[in-house]
């Protein structure tokens, strides 16, 4: 499976390695799986990826520790996860996962930067079918690592495919997203070093974009990702 879903590593990257960016999404991540299943990672198979994911982009333990502690505060906000789907510039399809604590300000958001960029929101679950929900992860290739005998470990586990990014030095692993919680115990009880995992939307079918259409399409993707109820935006970009 190619990495279709990625609309361009470098600029998603860039994006996404802003630790003012990165760090209240991890911990809202956090916060939100501890509230759903407890805050006791070996009984929470989300808290405890959420986690893993976490210390793999280097975030500190007293963030991960508060973030847990909010979810059981009297205080904490009661966050809801909401999908808005819509077209962009030049005919992108656009789906925006997003947490939020007041959905009506949060689709005016979302819908405003929609209107403003050239693009439009769509009636819910419109493109939803154009979308194939997995479980992405993404671990430490070391030296000697055997994929063939690693694919064989964790395909019981769910996996679907694997691939090998050599410049980066990882691997990346697919699987149906409700394998998700299978596949991160098995990288747990495989020993192998996380970097990254989540729940990603890979499209069916991918377009291609003209570098003028990109710059178009590249304002909306960033607005969208600056606003801080959003957590992820997936694209049928090739």
């Amino acid at each position: 499976m190619g990495r279709a879903f990625e609309y361009r590593r470098a600029a998603k990257e860039k994006r996404w390695g802003t630790m003012s960016r990165l760090f209240p999404r991890l911990a809202k991540s956090i916060t939100i799986a501890a509230k759903e299943g407890g805050p006791d990672p070996s009984m929470n198979a989300k808290l405890r990826t959420a986690i893993m994911t976490a210390k793999a982009q280097n975030m500190p333990k007293t963030n991960i520790d508060a973030a847990i502690k909010r979810a059981t505060s009297k205080d904490v906000e009661n966050y809801t996860e909401v999908v808005y789907e819509g077209k962009g510039p030049h005919g992108v399809l656009v789906v925006v996962e997003c947490a939020t604590d007041n959905t009506t300000r949060t689709v005016a958001n979302v819908k405003s930067y929609f209107n403003k960029l050239g693009g439009s929101l769509a009636p819910s679950g419109s493109f939803e079918y154009m979308f194939s929900r997995k479980a992405v992860i993404q671990i430490k290739k070391t030296e000697g690592m055997d994929l063939e005998e690693l694919e064989l470990n964790l395909i019981d586990a769910g996996l679907e495919s694997i691939e090998c990014d050599d410049e980066e030095g990882i691997v990346i692993m697919y699987a149906d997203f409700k394998d998700f919680g299978n596949m991160a115990k098995a990288v747990e009880d495989n020993n192998l070093e996380l970097v990254k995992a989540e729940l990603q939307r890979i499209p069916n079918d991918v377009q291609e974009f003209s570098e003028e259409q990109m710059v178009d399409i590249d304002k909306l993707i960033d607005r969208l990702e600056e606003d801080d109820d959003v957590q992820a935006v997936f694209t049928n970009i090739a």
